[in-house]
């Protein structure tokens, strides 16, 4: 376990600028915004606070304001937050981001969450801090491969028993996790996806099956332009959320695009789709399992069947960006969750 700091070259910021700055910008599509993809006009607009705006030192400040640590597993740089509550006995916490997101997609919700909980918030493989190393290890990053690396993770961190939270590919590992570590996992609290029936996610723009089997392809214009990074980003939270404009804080979307951008890592954090680990939850009944994304009761029938379901928030503000978009609600329903399931191992954070 090695400490870490974030801290981007200014070298690597003024290139940022400069290639902002000499964007050859498209023309505006004919049809009405959004239909065609991200509008021109509103790229412009976010691209230019990005380069004369956006101040990324005082974000890499608010981030350097946790404690960060890198180490090895199985071969795999992994960067992970660790921030203790000021109770040693709190219960142990591992948080999983989501795609197409960083770490950062947190920064709202560490510190509060910190009150309550041990709280380890890891960076995904091949995703910002988290990278592939070179050459690339060609055994698959699967689902459980990613779980088993956080039971290491934390079985090197002295936790014995801890609760688990995750959104969106976080929402797949969590329960993943669960089943490698029944033993260790005390519950699972996820934000997206489980008892949704799979043909229920629309037509999209069908960014996925081109991510499920030519990567490489796009992984080109993301490592050569951060227009093109910030494109994909935006228009994938817009798909996601429908308003990327008005709900999410342009700084966060930015820290994100801006973490994607200089640690060149918009290519390799596509693994969860060509690796075929994008999708549904899996079901496990080894440990109870907190759901907080509502929808019909079909949806929590569906969950029902094959989890423990303890916990079903009906949050009307829980969205894809749920972390960024509304902490305070999140915040609170982890915390109410655990707290319902997690008495009987009340000092666990106390193995340290």
């Amino acid at each position: 376990m090695k400490p870490f700091r974030i801290g981007i070259p200014q070298s690597d910021l003024d290139d940022l600028r400069d290639r902002l700055a000499g964007t050859r910008w498209p023309a505006r599509l004919p049809g009405a915004d959004w239909s065609r993809g991200v509008p021109v006009a509103y790229l412009k607009d976010l691209a230019g606070y990005w380069a004369d705006g956006f101040d990324w030192r005082a974000q890499e400040a608010r981030l350097n304001a946790f404690p960060q640590f890198t180490t090895e597993i199985d071969g795999q740089p992994i960067h992970f937050f660790h921030i203790r509550s000021a109770d040693p006995g709190a219960l142990p916490l591992i948080i999983t981001h989501s795609w197409p997101n960083s770490v950062a997609e947190f920064m709202n919700v560490l510190g509060p969450l910190s009150e309550t909980f041990h709280v380890v918030a890891p960076s995904l493989p091949g995703f910002g801090f988290s990278p592939f190393p070179e050459p690339a290890d060609e055994r698959p990053w699967s689902i459980e491969r990613v779980a088993l690396t956080w039971a290491e993770l934390m079985a090197r961190l002295g936790y014995e028993r801890y609760g688990a939270h995750g959104n969106d590919a976080g929402a797949l590992v969590s329960p993943r996790l669960a089943v490698v570590a029944p033993e260790r996992v005390v519950a699972v609290h996820i934000t997206a996806g489980l008892g949704i029936p799979a043909g229920d996610w629309g037509p999209g723009s069908g960014y996925g099956p081109y991510l499920a089997n030519r990567p490489q392809t796009l992984s080109y214009g993301w490592a050569d332009s951060p227009i093109a990074q910030l494109a994909y980003l935006v228009e994938r939270f817009h798909e996601f959320d429908q308003t990327t404009e008005e709900n999410l804080d342009r700084d966060l979307v930015l820290t994100n695009a801006s973490l994607y951008w200089l640690t060149n890592t918009g290519g390799s954090s596509s693994w969860t789709y060509y690796e075929g680990a994008a999708g549904l939850p899996i079901d496990q009944d080894l440990v109870p399992t907190g759901v907080s994304h509502g929808g019909p009761e079909e949806f929590r029938r569906n969950a029902e069947r094959g989890n423990d379901i303890t916990h079903w928030a009906d949050n009307p503000h829980t969205s894809h960006m749920v972390a960024m978009a509304t902490p305070e609600p999140l915040i609170a329903d982890i915390r109410a969750f655990f707290a319902q399931e997690a008495p009987a191992i009340r000092g666990a954070g106390r193995a340290i």
